[in-house]
């Protein structure tokens, strides 16, 4: 009888489903090379840099599930583009107009108006989660700040070497009443520029949360998000680019064949100025879902909906 047991147990633990065991999300801070590295596993996922020679804070790489670059650092005939950032074209009240997005162009030496890192407010890991909050100063020069900015960044492993990142973007007007003046045909909130290996130019596939598909289709369309997939060397992966519903909306989309896209304020707000007064804040939330198989197989749309519900979504909601 007990030989009779035995064996059963043995089957009965042969038959079980097999659990994986949950992946290790971990931060590497490395102040020498003014980076800050979020990897599941050991495998870099992605990469916050701030070095103070460039012209603004961003993140490279992002990695796709196989390991491969999903975003480019310096391409041409942009080089301003920088992988995965954030910036604008801005006024603050008693200075001249201050162009952060193509000040590539002007910060050199250490001179010159740019985005500066200012701190790091925390940095946390704990099983497949990760947690970064950082201080950035939007700087004419050293002495002349002109907006306040926090990135609250919530990092979360998916398995099998997928991966979302629900982040946060929060300028204050904290040094006086600042006008927004970026135009309406090149800004984005924020950019991603896809490694040109994703792009459409390379056979890659752009489509949108309404069924539009490459620039022609969702360039100015109205939509909630954007997913950009390839199939490079027989294995199909892609970004998610996903605007959560705690943004105004409708909003419309940037998007390029050649791989850079991002979401739009509303119109009131787009390709208009508009004035932020001292001491407000604007916010937006956005998502990115690193994921396998093109943007069905990568169940995005699904994703999406978990995001908007509070399911996928890692952060504490704020209201507009």
């Amino acid at each position: 009888m007990k030989a009779l047991v035995s064996r059963c147990a043995a089957l009965a633990a042969a038959l079980a489903p097999c659990v994986a065991a949950a992946a290790a999300v971990t931060i590497d801070h490395d102040e020498a090379k003014h980076q800050i590295a979020i990897a599941v596993d050991g495998k870099t996922a992605i990469v916050y840099s701030h070095e103070p020679d460039h012209f603004l804070p961003y993140f490279h790489p992002v990695n796709s599930p196989s390991g491969k670059e999903l975003t480019v650092k310096l391409t041409k005939p942009y080089p301003h583009h920088r992988s995965f950032w954030f910036t604008d074209k801005v006024q603050l009240k008693g200075q001249k107009v201050t162009d952060f997005y193509n000040a590539y162009y002007s910060y050199k030496g250490g001179k010159g108006h740019h985005i500066r890192h200012d701190k790091v407010l925390e940095a946390t890991a704990s099983g497949e989660r990760a947690n970064l909050r950082l201080r950035l100063i939007w700087e004419i020069d050293a002495d002349t700040s002109v907006l306040e900015e926090t990135r609250d960044i919530a990092f979360l492993a998916l398995g099998d070497g997928e991966y979302f990142i629900d982040i946060r973007f929060t300028v204050t007007a904290a040094y006086g009443d600042v006008d927004f003046v970026s135009d309406g045909t090149h800004y984005a909130w924020p950019y991603v520029r896809m490694h040109p290996q994703f792009s459409v130019q390379k056979g890659g596939t752009l489509i949108n949360s309404e069924g539009g598909e490459n620039q022609k289709g969702t360039h100015n369309r109205e939509a909630r998000w954007c997913d950009y997939t390839n199939t490079i060397e027989g294995v199909t992966e892609g970004l998610g680019f996903f605007s959560h519903s705690e943004n105004a909306q409708p909003h419309r989309w940037l998007t390029r064949d050649y791989g850079c896209f991002g979401p739009r304020r509303i119109d009131a707000r787009s390709g208009k100025r508009f004035t932020v007064a001292k001491g407000e804040s604007l916010t937006r939330r956005i998502g990115i879902l690193v994921h396998k198989g093109d943007a069905e197989a990568g169940k995005v749309a699904e994703r999406y909906r978990e995001y908007t519900e509070g399911k996928l979504g890692l952060l504490p909601a704020v209201s507009r």
